[in-house]
């Protein structure tokens, strides 16, 4: 991914997409319910007789289902798209609208150009997509899914774009089903992780004798050991332990994220995404628990989105690094390493703004992507497009760390949300010559310390915000009133009784601190009102 040029994205993005996007649904729950659905026979005459088609929409499904005259399509474009759209409208059966999609999906996979048949066609109802749209309401999930795979073709493989209402209306289905179904599967995963581990809990009790006589034998690997026999135990237990809507919502999901995968290689489909609030999203799905094969699939769409130059220069708004960043630290599938390498590469390469792509660098530097460099530099994999990008990244984020000042590694961090106690929170000398800089930008820093505090549920991190809203207040003469204000003082206080003791701690002293800073200032204030005092009685008595 490293040799990729602007003008050849949009000829490459298209054919990543299509052919590996199928080869992955190859073997899917949704081709595998297709495959059983193309031998159904529909009896298309009880239609017909029941008044539900016309004459004419009979005799063409008659001749292209039962007669096999493949090529009508071709040889009749308007009357096809006429036909399917009319038996999607007027026909309610589950099991017959099933087996229409999988006919409409089988004659835009034969032929991709055959989508003119529907995007070009005058339906009477003047709105091809409606017909459609409609059937992802459907409670059928094989409908809901079929369908959506099919306008994902629809929308992608012809030049006329979407409209606007119908594709915000896609795009939010597909964003509110790829949460729903990350949602299922974490707790799903949770489940088999339980099942699991009472699994091997009663191995090792059916064992103990030979386990304990392992562990002497060949102490320095017995944590490896346990992990093996953990992973070994979960691939014996049978499918009914497990609960199945795990293999469900897991194809569902991926389903999803292969019509996402197809939709935002086109340029103005990405804003759309951005405007249903699907990148963040993404990056909140991608944070929590899903298998390796998803979050291929959805750093994929990122790593498509970022070909955008203003989209790649908002992308860590949405914290994106942090997350990718942990991503590449667990990952060890290597197609995963590799997406999530090109993601950071566009991060750097795309923005017009040089300034967001050095905070970018800066950002990767404090989520520790260089220690994740230096390993995958080590493993030398035979991945060309790997070591390429881990060369770019290397010499940019060593470049940035070589220019960044003390505040930059400062701000860098308190953005990522990180916070840890690095050397510069204790330097009496930085908050000397920086803490004003902090109301910098709108007051960006100390507004998102203040977030921190309110929403982190990691002592670390508030301990160390807590630290540094003290120190602020501290060197800065008006920092108590702005902190007050941004609503610090209050979160502050509420923090004496958290559970950890470090942050009640460094909590006590932010407040002694906001406290000490008042009486400083009402002394100063004491003083300056004697001296005025002694200068008045002193030139009365000249007088």
């Amino acid at each position: 991914m490293a040799n990729i040029s602007d003008e050849n994205v949009s000829k490459l993005i298209p054919t990543l997409g299509d052919d590996k996007i199928d080869m992955i649904a190859a073997t899917s729950v949704l081709q595998i319910r297709a495959s059983e659905i193309r031998q159904s026979q529909i009896n298309w005459q009880s239609y017909l007789q029941s008044q539900m088609i016309t004459q004419r929409d009979h005799d063409f499904i008659v001749n292209l289902d039962q007669r096999g005259q493949k090529d009508l399509p071709d040889k009749n474009p308007e009357g096809c798209a006429d036909v399917f759209l009319n038996l999607l409208t007027h026909i309610s059966k589950d099991h017959t609208i099933q087996y229409i999609l999988v006919l409409i999906d089988d004659i835009l996979s034969e032929d991709k150009s055959r989508v003119k048949i529907f995007r070009e066609t005058r339906h009477s109802s003047g709105n091809i997509w409606q017909p459609f749209l409609n059937l992802l309401n459907r409670q059928d999930e094989f409908v809901q899914h079929m369908t959506a795979r099919i306008i994902a073709k629809l929308a992608c493989w012809h030049p006329q774009l979407m409209e606007k209402s119908d594709l915000h209306f896609y795009l939010s289905w597909l964003k509110d089903q790829l949460k729903m179904n990350a949602e299922k599967m974490s707790a799903d995963l949770e489940h088999a992780e339980q099942v699991m581990l009472e699994h091997e809990k009663q191995n090792f009790s059916d064992k103990p004798h030979k386990h304990h006589k392992e562990k002497e034998e060949k102490k320095p690997d017995a944590a490896q050991e346990k992990y093996s026999s953990l992973y070994s135990a979960f691939d014996e237990l049978k499918p009914e332990e497990l609960p199945p809507s795990l293999y469900k919502n897991n194809d569902y999901i991926q389903s999803v994220a292969r019509c996402l995968q197809m939709m935002l290689r086109i340029d103005e489909y990405r804003f759309a995404f951005l405007s249903v609030d699907g990148i963040s999203t993404l990056l909140s799905i991608l944070a929590s628990r899903v298998n390796f094969q998803v979050q291929y699939q959805l750093v994929f769409c990122l790593w498509v989105l970022t070909f955008n130059p203003l989209l790649a220069e908002k992308m860590n708004k949405f914290n994106a690094i942090p997350i990718l960043a942990d991503i590449l630290s667990d990952s060890v599938k290597e197609k995963v390493t590799r997406i999530v390498l090109a993601v950071f590469r566009n991060l750097i390469e795309k923005p017009e703004d040089q300034q967001v792509a050095k905070e970018h660098c800066i950002a990767m530097v404090q989520c520790k992507v260089l220690k994740q460099l230096s390993i995958l530099e080590q493993k030398r994999s035979d991945d060309e497009d790997i070591m390429n990008d881990v060369e770019f990244l290397n010499e940019r984020l060593q470049a940035s760390v070589q220019d960044l000042s003390s505040f930059d590694q400062y701000a860098t961090e308190v953005k990522s949300g990180r916070l840890e106690w690095s050397p510069v929170h204790k330097s009496a000398k930085f908050w000397r010559e920086n803490a004003a800089r902090l109301n910098e930008r709108g007051q960006e820093l100390l507004r998102t310390l203040v977030h921190l505090l309110e929403k982190s549920r990691d002592p670390v991190v508030l301990a160390v915000a807590c630290y540094d809203v003290g120190e602020y207040v501290r060197h800065y003469p008006r920092g108590k009133h702005i902190i007050e204000q941004l609503g610090g003082k209050q979160r502050v206080m509420h923090l004496l009784s958290h559970d950890d003791p470090n942050v009640r701690y460094e909590a006590l002293l932010a407040v002694q601190k906001l406290m000490v800073h008042n009486w400083e200032y009402l002394g100063k204030q004491l003083e300056k009102e004697q001296i005025d005092k002694q200068a008045g009685t002193v030139v009365g008595a000249k007088a």
